[in-house]
């Protein structure tokens, strides 16, 4: 008998509830993600008349936060991969939700752009490993509904921000905005 194949422990199947818990928590991943994203298309005039910016120095933020999503893939990808998936998750989920207050707190333009930076570091990473770790909770049947099923936290995402700039926005500012991105995470 091969000694490397008895040092691989076997793998214990989730139960039901853990499946639930997991797809739950990708949803309400992706649902912050879109959160986030979101109230920043909200509050961009806010946020650029504070910084005397244009607006199109703050939609540059975005363009930051996007563009550097493929990096966080990557990086949070790779570590999953090679330690597990749920770790890593939940790692990169403190990791962004920090970010996401910090956001809230940049004292300049030039911080607003770092964080947001860091930002996408953190959505990409959220987006591949949380995705895995999901599909790998249901039976491959499930997968395309559930995959589906993810893709609608985006939506819910945005009926949450849409509520947030309503309500929280005009008598908090843009800054309470970060703040309440970041707090269901932490």
């Amino acid at each position: 008998m091969d000694s490397s194949a008895a040092a691989v422990e076997p793998v214990r199947a989730i139960t039901s509830s853990e499946a639930a818990h997991t797809i739950l928590a990708s949803f309400l991943g992706w649902a912050l993600d879109a959160f986030d994203f979101f109230i920043l298309i909200f509050v961009m005039p806010a946020v650029a008349r504070e910084f005397h910016r244009p607006i199109s120095h703050i939609a540059f933020t975005i363009t930051a936060t996007l563009a550097l999503r493929p990096v966080g893939a990557l990086i949070f990808g790779w570590v999953a991969d090679r330690y597990g998936r749920r770790i890593p998750l939940m790692v990169d989920v403190v990791f962004y939700s920090i970010v996401e207050v910090l956001s809230g707190l940049a004292p300049s333009y030039g911080w607003f752009l770092f964080f947001r930076a860091l930002y996408g570091i953190g959505m990409g990473g959220e987006w591949g490993v949380g995705a895995s770790l999901a599909m790998e909770a249901v039976a491959p049947r499930w997968r395309g509904f559930f995959s589906g099923l993810l893709q609608e936290g985006y939506a819910v995402g945005y009926l949450l921000a849409a509520a947030a700039f309503f309500f929280v926005f005009p008598h908090y500012g843009w800054r309470a905005m970060f703040f309440l991105g970041g707090a269901p995470a932490l």
